[in-house]
């Protein structure tokens, strides 16, 4: 591990917000697994149910990333794409799904 490698992870350790929010986005995307595994068996289920782990798999990844951001830059533009897939997230949260008859 070089030392750029070894700050950032120092940098991130050292912060419990960004620890907390780890902890936090990463049970956000297992939640939203356990909710999709009881969507129905139907196309709508089953493609709203995959975007909405895709989405909720990008939060949790894109955070992680920002965390070993280089600048504040990139920390900016990380941060932004965590923004969209949480708005993502929502939206399709918000789709109601019809159960089958």
């Amino acid at each position: 591990m070089d030392s750029l490698e070894q700050g950032v992870q120092m940098r991130t350790a050292m912060n419990p917000k960004a620890e907390e929010l780890k902890r936090r986005t990463r049970k956000f995307l297992l939640d939203v697994i356990a909710l999709v595994r009881t969507f129905p068996k139907t196309l709508d289920g089953e493609s709203i149910g995959r975007q909405l782990v895709r989405a909720a798999a990008g939060v949790a990844g894109n955070y992680r990333s920002s965390c070993r951001a280089r600048s504040h830059a990139e920390f900016t533009a990380k941060i932004g794409v965590v923004l969209d897939e949480s708005d993502e997230s929502e939206l399709w949260l918000s789709v109601p799904i019809p159960n089958p008859q």
